[in-house]
C-alpha cells in the first residue's frame, strides 16, 4: 500500500528507522507540502528541527511523530491551530508501549504512539469547556 493510500484509509505511515529526516522526507511521510511544515514550525514551539551545517532542516523521529500528531489534530479532529497548540501543551506524556509488546520483542508500530486514553482526554476537554462556559454565563448575568 502506498503512503497516499495509507493516508486515505486513515492509517499512519511507518516511520523509517533513521536518526534524521530531511524536510522532503517528513513531508512525504505526512502527506503534506514542505511549506506547511515550515509554517507549523512557527506555530508549534515543540516542533523545532535542527539545522545542518549547510542550513538544511533535520527532523528527529520525535519531530516526525509530532508532525503526524499535528496533522491528525488539524485534519482529522478538526482542531484550529491554536486549539491544537493548546492541546499539545496540556496533554500528558504518552504512556510507554504496552508491556506485552515489549515482552514479545515486537517493534513499536506507529499506532502504538497514540494509544493514550482517548476517553479520559475527551472528558477532561469537555470539563474544561463546561467550566469556561459557566464563567462566560456568570459574566453575562
Amino acid at each position: 500500500m502506498s503512503s497516499q493510500e495509507d493516508m486515505i484509509v486513515g492509517q499512519l505511515p511507518e516511520i523509517p528507522d533513521k536518526l534524521y529526516f530531511r524536510i522532503g522526507d517528513v513531508a512525504r511521510l505526512a502527506g503534506i507540502k514542505p511549506y506547511v511544515l515550515r509554517f507549523w514550525e512557527t506555530e508549534f514551539p515543540g516542533l523545532g528541527p535542527k539545522k545542518s551545517g549547510t542550513g538544511h532542516r533535520l527532523y528527529r523521529r520525535k519531530d516526525v511523530e509530532m508532525v503526524l500528531e499535528i496533522k491528525r489534530l488539524l485534519y482529522e479532529e478538526r482542531f484550529t491551530i491554536e486549539g491544537a497548540r493548546k492541546f499539545l501543551e496540556t496533554r500528558s506524556k504518552p504512556e510507554p508501549a504496552p508491556v506485552a509488546a515489549k515482552a514479545a520483542g515486537r517493534k513499536r508500530v506507529q499506532g502504538d504512539l497514540f494509544v493514550e486514553n482517548r476517553a479520559a482526554d475527551l472528558t477532561r476537554m469537555f470539563d474544561k469547556v463546561r467550566e469556561e462556559l459557566r464563567a462566560v454565563a456568570a459574566i453575562l448575568k
